[in-house]
């Protein structure tokens, strides 16, 4: 056994990984302590709207708000804007105060309610926050109202009203399953990619090679993209958007992946993995498909703004839980697809002109 394991320590795929072993500990240790690191600390990103339309209580609530509320609170004109930008997710919850609110509960016997509006098109991590900031809400109100004698404690309730709501936490957590297994079924299929290619040297060139793993490439995001959206299916978690519309984006996702993949592998080779590896866990952090990207650092923000699992996150909560339209997700997308292949364009000429390059050399010396 002992002359196995050192015939085996000498072939250089085993040496390489362990090595890859050893660096994804290092590379999601650094990645993952940086970029959750502080999130509890920038609860104050997220934002809150009020539409007040109270001329009584609901000023002194707004003050209250505005004074106690780790968050950003913006006024609303009205309800229906204030649900667009929710919508939108623009902002994380609506508070509305009707304008009955303190007639209601000057009437003896009778008892108003806030109205709290949140959007569960989000990170989990959203809804769990903004409720808990409605309870904590509806109990000051009730502490305001009772120091200043207007009624008798617990008289103010609340009103939740969800929107695009959730079935299930395994339906919440599809996003960044879809995007986990993508990106790491792309980064093998490039890796296995570029070891037939450099197989096939001999008998093609670099660009005949280059031409046909694109063909690969989109053919497998295709077949991948249908598989995978029917495994989601199968255990509810289309939502109401279809499976075609799912099936396209995830396949448009599935090739961004690809694309990018590729350009490590291409400029650097077998050690261009260390960087797939890399972009995979600054993917994960940077997405918003776990923490709210409105949580991060303004570095991991920015880096997330140019990388593919962005957009595939914004669109899979779009279709999938509901929200604006997709479209903006899928240029996105594109436009990641197209910087890829023309880095990937440029690696390949490089490759093809180096040969060239090397025997004007060799011949001038």
């Amino acid at each position: 056994m002992v002359d196995a394991v050192k015939a085996m320590m000498r072939v250089p795929m085993t040496r390489i990984g362990i090595v890859t072993a050893v660096l994804f500990q290092l590379i999601f240790a650094v990645v993952w302590m940086t970029g959750y690191e502080g999130v509890n600390g920038r609860i104050g990103q997220l934002k809150v709207a009020l539409v007040n339309e109270d001329a009584g209580l609901g000023a002194a609530i707004g003050n209250m708000m505005m004074e106690q509320l780790p968050f950003k609170i913006s006024s609303a004109d009205n309800i229906e804007a204030a649900k667009l930008a929710l919508h939108e997710r623009e902002v994380q919850m609506v508070v509305h105060i009707p304008s009955d609110f303190s007639a209601t509960i000057a009437e003896p016997g009778s008892s108003a309610a806030l109205r709290f509006y949140i959007n569960e098109s989000n990170p989990v991590m959203i809804k769990n926050i903004m409720s808990s900031a409605a309870q904590q809400i509806t109990n000051t109100v009730n502490e305001i109202a009772a120091r200043d004698g207007t009624l008798a404690a617990d008289k103010i309730g609340a009103v939740y009203e969800y929107s695009n709501p959730v079935k299930d936490m395994s339906v919440q957590m599809v996003p960044m399953m879809m995007v986990l297994a993508s990106y790491v079924g792309a980064m093998l299929l490039a890796m296995n990619l570029e070891q037939s290619s450099a197989a096939l040297a001999s008998q093609f060139s670099g660009w005949q090679r280059f031409a046909a793993r694109q063909l690969i490439n989109t053919v497998t995001a295709v077949i991948v993209g249908c598989f995978g959206v029917s495994l989601v299916s199968i255990f509810g978690g289309t939502g109401e958007v279809g499976f075609i519309p799912l099936w396209g984006f995830q396949t448009l996702f599935l090739f961004a992946f690809m694309c990018m993949a590729q350009v490590f592998l291409l400029l650097f080779g077998s050690g261009g993995m260390v960087f797939n590896i890399l972009f995979l866990s600054v993917q994960l952090v940077s997405s918003g498909a776990m923490v709210p990207r409105e949580l991060l650092s303004e570095f991991y923000i920015r880096v997330g703004d140019v990388l593919p699992s962005t957009y595939a996150v914004e669109g899979l909560m779009n279709l999938l839980f509901g929200g604006p339209s997709a479209a903006n997700a899928a240029v996105g997308l594109t436009v990641v697809i197209c910087v890829c292949l023309t880095l990937s364009i440029a690696a390949v000429g490089m490759r093809e002109l180096m040969p060239h390059v090397r025997q004007r050399r060799a011949v001038a010396e």
